[in-house]
């Protein structure tokens, strides 16, 4: 079921992201805006466009959501495989998204520090 599920999400979300879905999204808004005439603009034209978007925004959320946290867990294997695998590089830093807030404020200021110190020695 995860497989199935991960072809879904990363198909739907290259869908979802294309200018033919942009383009059938801004069609679908213009047809509803013009059919309000028709429909005397009523709280039922209203609600078919709000309720629509809703549950089409909900579910795509989620669909995206994935495809972003795989994403994302990739570029960080990927920067871990580098760190390990370069010669002076701080290893400490691989899995840094898993420190906690207080860590990764102190590493911040580091490397603040280390900017700091660099663009003295420039000038």
């Amino acid at each position: 079921m995860n497989t199935l599920f991960r072809r879904f999400a990363h198909h739907a979300a290259e869908l979802v992201g294309s200018p033919y879905a942009f383009l059938t999204a801004t069609l679908t808004i213009a047809g509803w805006a013009l059919c309000g005439r028709a429909f005397h603009y009523s709280d039922t034209w209203q609600l078919v466009i709000n309720t629509s978007t809703t549950i089409v925004t909900f579910l795509i959320v989620f669909l995206i959501q994935n495809t972003q946290n795989r994403d994302a867990k990739a570029i960080h294997l990927k920067l871990d495989e580098l760190l390990r695998s370069v010669r002076g590089a701080r290893n400490d830093l691989v899995h840094l998204e898993e420190m906690s807030d207080d860590e990764l404020a102190a590493l911040e200021g580091q490397f603040h520090r280390l900017r700091s110190g660099a663009k003295a020695l420039r000038k």
